[in-house]
């Protein structure tokens, strides 16, 4: 009987070692989306229906308000997880946007669209004013409300968020996100082990976007629409004009919302203050008391506006 060569062990090794870690990761990325589902039914999030179909929110503390605008792989989850931190202060309202958990996507999706949803629902809970909080694929949602409602903007905090183009780009891409094949539960769980090294957060952020199915079609919204929309209608984004006061709040490091776009984009804008930290990444790690601490002196000194 012939023996089997050891190039052919190694290989047999290999493949069911992928095969194992195949498996194991499958089990893993069930109970995640189980868990992930009892998680968001834990925010106790409340459903508003507009002309723009559903808006699914939440709603808590009291004080100023915050309208948070989430990113990418977000919802209503994110939205107030980004601002949990202020809710002894202040009052957050945290929607999904379009296609996220909860909401419709009625029309074309556009960011002047999204804003018009927001301001349906601040009507509904009879809030006139709020200072808008935008993180990351949210940026242009945030820009598009303070331009279109001024009268309705105290401020905008732009934490690791978009930001406007410095000059008109010669050419649009059509798609800015993940390829859609990668948007669904498994196939990101796969590839969360190389999330450091790709978006400068860690493996563990995995857990905040499952389940990757009910956030699916935001995802692609974002890729082609929210994403492109300040490159697309760059003459429709004139922040010149925004006169609130802007604090931008950003890491260096931080892989998805460049810092060289940050320099190029404030040269655009006018009333504004810069907190910019050596390191951090996408999410600021380690940053949440200065974080903090900057928002509250923020409003604190804009929430007569």
């Amino acid at each position: 009987m012939e023996k089997v060569k050891p190039p052919i062990l190694v290989l047999l090794f290999f493949l069911s070692f992928i095969l194992l870690y195949l498996f194991y990761q499958g089990i893993k990325c069930n109970k995640a989306i189980k868990n992930g589902r009892k998680h968001l039914e834990s925010y106790g999030s409340k459903t508003l229906d507009s002309s723009y179909g559903k808006i699914t929110y939440v709603d808590k503390g009291k004080g100023e308000a915050i309208l948070s605008i989430h990113g990418l792989f977000g919802g209503y989850d994110q939205a107030y997880d980004t601002a949990k931190d202020f809710v002894s202060k202040y009052r957050i309202i945290a929607p999904s946007r379009f296609g996220y958990p909860g909401s419709d996507i009625k029309g074309e999706g556009r960011p002047k669209e999204q804003v018009e949803a927001y301001i349906e629902l601040l009507d509904r809970l009879g809030i006139e004013k709020v200072f808008l909080l935008s993180t990351s694929a949210g940026g242009s949602v945030a820009f598009r409300f303070a331009l279109d409602y001024p009268e309705r903007t105290k401020g905008l905090i732009l934490y690791s968020s978009s930001m406007p183009y410095l000059e008109k780009p010669e050419r649009v891409m059509k798609y800015i996100g993940p390829p859609k094949f990668l948007i669904s539960d498994y196939p990101m769980f796969l590839l969360s082990p190389f999330f450091k090294a790709i978006m400068g957060m860690p493996s563990s952020n995995i857990y905040s976007m499952v389940p990757v199915r009910e956030r699916k079609m935001g995802v692609y919204l974002d890729g082609s629409i929210t994403n492109l929309d300040m490159a697309r209608n760059y003459d429709d984004y004139k922040v010149e004009d925004i006169r609130r006061p802007i604090l931008i709040l950003q890491a260096k490091d931080d892989k998805l919302a460049l810092h060289q776009n940050l320099l190029d984009g404030v040269k655009r804008l006018l009333n504004y203050r810069l907190v910019v930290f050596e390191d951090g990444g996408h999410l600021m790690e380690g940053k949440e008391e200065e974080v903090k601490k900057a928002v509250f002196d923020f409003i604190d000194e804009n929430g007569l506006l």
